[in-house]
């Protein structure tokens, strides 16, 4: 299940990017960019701008959707993390690998 959202996360992901770069700027048509006369060709009498719309509103809620809902599937306890949980402790040294401890030095008496 997990998996398949993640999928279709993904596909819509590239799908929005690839939404987004077709809309043209606010001064050049989708239609000029197919080498149509006028930008009303290309996809019908309403126009292009009326479908990119709908299309890039349409995949940003289903990668609103995905996810939160990823976000809350992997949020669960039982799920498990790529992540460790904690760092490995570091290993104990024996008493033998131990360095001898260093005598403090020792402190001249003060002048008076």
């Amino acid at each position: 299940m997990v998996t398949l959202l993640l999928i279709v996360h993904v596909l819509v992901c590239l799908a929005l990017i690839a939404i987004v770069l077709l809309q043209g700027g606010k001064g050049a048509e989708i239609g000029a960019t197919f080498g149509a006369g006028g930008s009303q060709t290309v996809f019908g009498a309403s126009g292009g701008k009326n479908f990119m719309s709908r299309l890039t509103t349409w995949a940003a809620t289903v990668f609103m959707i995905t996810s939160l809902v990823l976000a809350f599937v992997y949020a669960r306890p039982g799920i498990e993390s790529i992540m460790p949980q904690q760092v490995g402790a570091p290993a104990t040294e024996s008493a033998e690998q131990r360095p001898a401890p260093v005598p403090a030095p020792e402190t001249a008496p003060a002048a008076e």
